[in-house]
């Protein structure tokens, strides 16, 4: 994460063992919230965004995990990103089947969210075949409204 935060393509492939997209370093205000999380809560990365790969390709062609590990009642908020030249494939889809999985292989987790802007009419397509539901609006200082959904 320091490595994209810095915009060092080349030493954050190396460091995640794949050949990270530009994308990644384009999301480098994703990596400095991630980068203050961990320090504050080393436990926290596991959960957090990871790249993710195409099986068929090997092509990284986005990010997905959580917002951190599962609050005191259980709740993870899923997050994924897919790099804009590799949109409209599948991959935002099996990148939310893997998080459920993972979710759903966690003792401590019993519900899965989604926080999405309405706006974001792809993202909101990709929940519901998940059977996730609207389930109220926010304010997120970073991304204005924003619409909550749980399965």
């Amino acid at each position: 994460m320091e490595a994209l935060v810095a915009g060092d393509l080349k030493s954050a492939s190396q460091e995640a063992g794949a050949t990270l997209t530009p994308y990644l370093v384009d999301e480098r205000w994703l990596w400095r919230i991630r980068l203050e999380q961990a320090a504050a809560d080393p436990a926290s990365l596991r959960w957090i965004a990871r790249a993710a790969v195409d099986a068929a390709t090997g092509q990284v062609v986005g990010h997905v995990g959580f917002h951190g590990p599962p609050n005191d009642v259980g709740m993870v908020e899923v997050a994924y990103s897919v790099d804009p030249q590799h949109r409209r494939r599948g991959h935002a889809t099996a990148m939310l089947r893997t998080a459920l999985e993972w979710a759903a292989s966690e003792p401590g987790v019993r519900t899965v969210r989604a926080t999405i802007s309405p706006a974001n009419a792809a993202s909101m397509a990709t929940l519901r075949p998940f059977g996730f539901e609207h389930t109220g609006e926010q304010w997120d200082d970073e991304d204005g409204p924003v619409s909550q959904a749980r399965p």
